[in-house]
This record gives structure tokens, sequence and C-alpha cells, in this order.
């Protein structure tokens, strides 16, 4: 497959490229490493550039419905300036670093559905080809994943996660898309939400943590949203009492439902200015360390109990067929579209 793409622009006899990446899931913010793998062709060729990609597959909004697109979130020229002589193999090591808010794919080795992938541009005599694609595993940063597990712990259910083309408004975020994990709720919350939405922004000094309720919608509410925003910093991880944090901030969300409903009900609107387009306000609620000291085994023992049963959630659902269909059309071909959005 490389090679024929690379027939088009490069000529018969070009020469073709293999990237590999270290088999470890990579970290928001976190290191990428791997090798390009190049053979040279039939004759000499002059290695201008070779660049890498980060890629994502993301949905866009519009009023006429929802569509898919690629968008390229990060760019990395990782070597070039060579000649690759006739049939040359050569390997160029390469490290970089990922935004960030890169978007998480896997908890616990199970995969969520969400399609990144690494891309590998060769400037070869003036001609460029986009001809390796590869697969991206990207795991959660431990306040991810710790707020994950309390969710998990709390009842909740992965239901699905997608990544959306915008912006948040009021947020710190970079990339041009966000990265929504939808979850069911447990049965004490079931009454006033059908879902909820969670959105991680990374950044070097924490971490924005949005919750936005799907809500019930009753006489008056109308099923409007209902959004809430937190920070965490990264560290102090072990200190903080998780599932009692979490488990106040849906109360808050859940609250806030209350709140419109009451206020709806006379016809004052939403006091929040929460609605749809993620316009979001200033609910900030920033949490320290202030919670208790977690009891009883580690984390890594807790995390596999808790937030497993998110993960589980994706094994017994849509992954066995809607995603794995999606993310093969992807890395066969499917990323030829020239219609980027980023």
């Amino acid at each position: 497959m490389v090679f024929k793409r690379l027939l088009g622009s490069l000529g018969v006899g070009g020469p073709t490229v293999d990237t590999v990446l270290d088999p470890e899931p990579s970290l928001p913010g976190g290191p990428l490493s791997g090798q390009v793998q190049l053979v040279g062709g039939s004759a000499d060729f002059d290695i201008e550039h070779i660049t890498l990609e980060l890629v994502a597959r993301v949905e866009a909004e519009h009023e006429d419905g929802e569509s898919r697109g690629t968008v390229v979130f990060d760019r990395f020229t990782v070597g070039g300036g060579f000649r690759l002589s006739e049939g040359e193999h050569r390997s160029v090591p390469f490290g970089v670093t990922l935004p960030w808010e890169t978007p998480v794919t896997e908890l616990h080795g199970q995969g969520l559905g969400v399609v990144l992938g690494v891309r590998t541009e060769l400037s070869v005599a003036g001609a460029k080809d986009k001809g390796d694609l590869d697969q991206l595993a990207v795991r959660p940063l431990p306040a991810q994943e710790a707020i994950l597990e309390a969710l998990g712990q709390l009842g909740f259910g992965f239901k699905s996660a997608d990544l959306e083309y915008g912006r948040i408004g009021g947020t710190g975020q970079q990339l041009p898309f966000y990265q929504e994990i939808e979850l069911t709720p447990p049965g004490r919350y079931a009454h006033a939400v059908n879902e909820i939405e969670l959105t991680f922004l990374a950044s070097p000094g924490g971490l924005e943590v949005i919750l936005e309720a799907d809500r019930r919608g009753g006489l008056f509410s109308g099923g409007h949203d209902t959004v809430s925003r937190f920070t965490v910093a990264h560290d102090g991880i072990e200190q903080q009492d998780w599932n009692a944090l979490v488990d106040g901030w849906v109360q808050q969300l859940v609250e806030h439902r209350a709140s419109y409903d009451a206020h709806a009900s006379y016809g004052h609107g939403d006091p929040y200015g929460h609605g749809h387009g993620h316009a979001y306000g200033h609910s900030d609620h920033h949490h320290g360390h202030e919670g208790g000291h977690r009891s009883g085994p580690g984390m890594g023992t807790a995390v596999a109990a808790g937030a497993a049963g998110l993960a589980v959630g994706v094994v017994g659902g849509m992954v066995a067929a809607e995603v794995v269909d999606e993310v093969g059309d992807f890395f066969e071909g499917d990323d030829d579209e020239e219609g980027d959005e980023g």
C-alpha cells in the first residue's frame, strides 16, 4: 500500500517509507518515539524532509446534520537533508512530544473508539507524499485515570467517545477539537439526566474537567444541557479522595438542573447561561488536595477494580462492530481525503 502511494508522485522505483512507533501507549503531553525506516529506490534520491503529522478523525455538527473528517493537529520534522542511495536501508529514530490535549484512545488496554494516527510525509526532489499512516495509542494521565476510575466506582457506565470539531468557550483549549466521553448515570441520578458528557483539557499546569449533563426534558425544562467546569492539579493524585470529589461534581451538576427547572417554570430561563453550543460560563470550582487519603490497596489495584467497569462497557458494546470498522476504514486509505479541517 505504501509503495503504491509513492509511485504517483515519485515515479516507479522511488523510495518507500515505513514508520514504526514504540509499542507502549503514549501519554498526553508525553513523549512519542519510534523509527522511520526508509528503503532506497532504483536510483539515488535526495530526502529533503521527513515530517510526521498527528491526525484525528473528528465529527463536525452542521445545520444539515453531522459530518466526519480528518484533522491534522500537530506536525514535526524529524529528519531530512541527506541522500538515500539506491537500495539503501536507513532508519531515522525520532522522539517528539504530544500536545497536552491529545485525546485518550484507550483505558486499561481497551479501545474507546477514538481514532488517532501518525502520518509520515516524505519530501523527495520537490515532491511530497503522505505515504505511511500508523495508529496512535494514548492512555490517560494519572488525574484523568483517577477521575474515570471514580466514575466507574460511582456506577457510571461507558457509552461512547468521540472527537468534536470546535472550541469550548471560556477554557484554555488549544486544539481545534475536543474529546467527549459519554457516560450513562447510575440509578440514583437516572431520574435527572440521560447521560453525562466528560471532556478533559490538559495543560502543563493542570487539568480542566468539563461535565455536561444531557438532561431529561420535563414540562418546563425543554431538556436543555447543564454544564459545570472544574480544575485539578497533576500532582497529589494519591492523596485525593477522588470518589468523594467526583461525586460532589455530579451532585452540583444535578443541582444546576434542579435550579434551572425552578427558574424555567417561572419563565426566568437558565440562570447559568448554559445552553447548547458549548459557550460555557464561569461555573469554575477549584479543588486542591483537601480530600482524605485513599485507604486500602494502591492506585493500581483500585484502578483495575474501579475504572475497568467503564472499559467493560466498551468491549461489550459498540467496539465490536462500529469502531473496528471505522478504524479499519481510516487506516486503509480513507484518510486520503483532502478536506482536512486543520
